[in-house]
């Protein structure tokens, strides 16, 4: 698919991680189809995470009482938010498809990642009221959660311990993907790789290879509560 833009969003610390080893085959495959593949490797980066007053560069609409979302909302319309947001968000402005890599912490991404969205999603760029959901800003973008987990895939079944893994999933796709226009793929998910063995694990990776060969031809998923919670 020569011609098409991929941003991938890393969170891991250890670039010979098992993660890594994920983020590489992705960049390598896709760069393969002729892609233009853009990594924001956000430790690295040393990318902040969290949402302060320091993320408006102008004057701040009510210095009295400070309210991140609106002060962010008047800041994205007016040119005026921190250049490492602004420079996440022409990535995302400019790919076809965005790939989250991450390892998953508590049920959730790790913060980094997490501040990541609070910063570079904000309302005005990805979404405003209205315009969310299927009418969220980014509505033409595809989105995938590529993941690694510390429990193993049969934890992680509705009869499991940890439940099935489609709960997780509803407030990162759903809650966050979803409500601004993203079109969701299904999750990559790489069960606990730290007690595969080297077999298994190159298994995995080479899964994830094969996959994104025909990535592009892939339906959405149903992105709705049935999905995550039916059956």
């Amino acid at each position: 698919m020569a011609g098409k833009k991929v941003l991938i969003v890393y969170a891991h610390q250890e670039p010979r991680s098992f993660n890594g080893s994920l983020k590489k085959v992705a960049v390598d495959e896709l760069g393969a189809q002729g892609c233009t593949v853009t990594v924001s490797d956000l430790y690295a980066m040393d990318f902040e995470p969290r949402a302060t007053r320091k993320d408006i560069t102008g004057a701040v609409s009510n210095p009295e009482f400070f309210n991140y979302g609106v002060e962010a909302y008047e800041a994205c319309k007016k040119g005026a938010l921190t250049s490492d947001i602004i420079d996440e968000q022409k990535k995302v402005q400019e790919a076809d498809l965005v790939i989250f890599q991450f390892p998953l912490y508590w049920f959730s991404m790790p913060a980094i990642l997490k501040g990541w969205m609070d910063r570079v999603l904000c309302q005005g760029f990805a979404f405003d009221i209205p315009g969310f959901y299927d009418s969220g800003f980014l509505k033409n973008k595809l989105a995938l959660l590529s993941l690694t987990t510390g429990g193993t895939a049969e934890m992680y079944m509705k009869t499991g311990v940890s439940g099935d893994y489609r709960y997780f999933l509803w407030p990162l796709q759903h809650g966050a993907l979803h409500f601004c226009g993203f079109k969701v793929l299904a999750p990559q998910i790489s069960f606990a790789p730290e007690i595969a063995s080297e077999e298994e694990r190159k298994a995995m990776v080479a899964s994830w290879a094969q996959r994104l060969k025909t990535i592009w031809e892939e339906e959405p998923i149903d992105c709705t509560p049935p999905w995550y919670f039916g059956q």
